[in-house]
């Protein structure tokens, strides 16, 4: 056992653990934690949540185009098994409308709507705010290298 960096150790009232992979798994927890905590602050008020505003955001990539729902949840950040159910409730809020595929009736695409448009765009600055954030605390490089090795952990082999 080795100690942990000294802001780890503060955090999590420790001194020691396992290793440096541990101490990273920690590391990365904990980031993981601080950023919902601050997406969950700019959020507040929205009436949507984090996975809905990436939901809305993989729509307005594409708008006016639509995408199925397979489609939206592979390119979501979190996995998320009631992807039907959260893509009715922003139907009922009025943020997604939902049309058949044109080749395939059976299918069907979900669309950002221009409240929805209007809703990301409301929101962009203050998700900016976080990069700017993160820009004050580390160089590109540096910003460059974490995107890196965090890639290692979520790779699939």
């Amino acid at each position: 056992m080795r100690p942990m960096s000294e802001l780890l150790s503060r955090r999590l009232l420790q001194n020691r653990f396992e290793g440096p992979h541990h101490e990273a798994i920690l590391a990365v927890m904990l980031a993981n934690a601080a950023l919902d905590a601050r997406f969950d602050e700019i959020f507040a008020g929205s009436g949507i949540t984090q996975q809905q505003y990436n939901v809305l955001r993989i729509l307005d990539g594409v708008r006016p185009g639509a995408h199925p729902r397979g489609e939206i949840a592979r390119r979501m950040v979190r996995r998320a098994p009631d992807l039907t159910r959260m893509i009715d409730r922003l139907v009922r809020m009025g943020l997604v409308e939902r049309e058949k595929g044109v080749e395939d009736h059976r299918q069907s695409l979900a669309r950002i709507t221009d409240k929805g448009h209007a809703l990301v765009q409301e929101l962009n600055p203050r998700v900016m705010r976080l990069n700017e954030m993160l820009a004050s605390r580390m160089s590109e490089a540096e910003a460059r290298t974490l995107a890196e090795l965090a890639e290692r952990i979520y790779a699939t082999d």
